[in-house]
């Protein structure tokens, strides 16, 4: 049996994010780690992106759908029905 957990229903201030696919316009990489830092309305989001050491290299406006929430902790999974 498949699971599904929408991980993207609740992405709100300071969530850690992946970014799901490229972004080159921002020299972006699928996978790259950010946070988010301000909420921009309709499904946009301001993502600061960082080094270990805490400095930003890059910040760009992303929409919900590029964006990946990391969960920390177990998340529940529906069932999906084929």
């Amino acid at each position: 049996m498949l699971y599904r957990h929408d991980m993207n229903s609740e992405l709100k201030l300071l969530d850690t994010i992946a970014l799901a696919a490229d972004w080159p316009a921002k020299a972006l990489a699928r996978g790259q780690v950010g946070t988010i830092v301000e909420e921009l309305g309709d499904g946009l989001f301001e993502v600061e992106f960082a080094t270990e050491n805490g400095e930003a290299y890059a910040f760009a406006a992303l929409p919900a759908a590029a964006l990946i929430k990391l969960v920390y902790e177990r998340a529940p999974l529906e069932p999906v029905r084929r």
